[in-house]
């Protein structure tokens, strides 16, 4: 019976030691406030779906020399065919062929990829002189999109941290360490994301006439990308 009251007197002596050295930030002086931080960023990585059926043609030629045309138009535009033209998908119309017997029409899908609005409008209207028009922009990135993130997120924190100050500073008070950091409503604004878009997603501006009266191409534009981040941050009030 002595040891069973000596070791409850232990237990309870050793919890009775162990409360004053504990406290949470629901215990402390402390204030809470909310930084918002956003940033626009100019895309420099845009994807082009471009889809080549011999039907549009109506057997003045084939998939093969289509494919060259396009690839030597883009090589003249400044690409570099090998590293930002793929292949997506490559297709043959079947079913009229069985069905009405008639010569199959091949299609070919590819994505380009390049690094300005404006060399997306020229590679638009460059293909669409050779008759290739069923173009569509599939996305829109940014090659640093990870970096600017973290930009972002770090301006929000620090406007937490003057909203802090300046609240504390009005009551003749000053913040201390945070206690607790949470990222909260988090958004990516990208015009063309999750979804296929088609050329009405560019701004186009500038048409005209110059002095020898031909008409000026246009100058394009894409929608930036919106970065948008909320930080919660609670500060010890000292």
């Amino acid at each position: 019976m002595k040891k069973i009251i000596l070791i409850a007197f232990v237990v309870f002596s050793i919890s009775s030691f162990a409360q004053p050295g504990e406290k949470n930030f629901i215990d402390q002086n402390y204030i809470e406030v909310t930084g918002n931080a956003e940033m626009e960023i100019v895309p420099d990585e845009i994807y082009l779906k471009i889809v080549v059926n011999e039907k549009d043609f109506k057997g003045k030629e084939d998939l093969q020399k289509l494919e060259k045309s396009m690839i030597q138009a883009l090589s003249k535009i400044g690409i570099d065919v090998s590293e930002q033209l793929t292949i997506r998908d490559m297709a043959s119309n079947f079913q009229k062929y069985w069905l009405k017997g008639t010569e199959i029409n091949s299609v070919k899908e590819y994505q380009l990829k390049v690094e300005s609005a404006n060399t997306a409008g020229q590679v638009i209207r460059d293909l669409e002189t050779l008759g290739l028009s069923n173009i569509s922009v599939e996305k829109i990135d940014h090659s640093k999109i990870q970096e600017f993130k973290t930009e972002v997120k770090v301006m929000a924190i620090k406007a937490a941290k003057e909203k802090a100050v300046s609240l504390t500073g009005a009551i003749d008070q000053k913040i201390g360490k945070a206690i607790y950091i949470q990222e909260q409503n988090n958004h990516i604004y990208n015009a063309l994301q999750g979804k296929v878009a088609g050329i009405s997603n560019i701004a186009v501006r500038g048409y005209g006439y110059s002095d020898e009266m031909e008409l000026k191409q246009p100058d394009i534009e894409f929608e930036k990308i919106k970065l948008e981040y909320s930080i919660l941050v609670r500060f010890e009030i000292e």
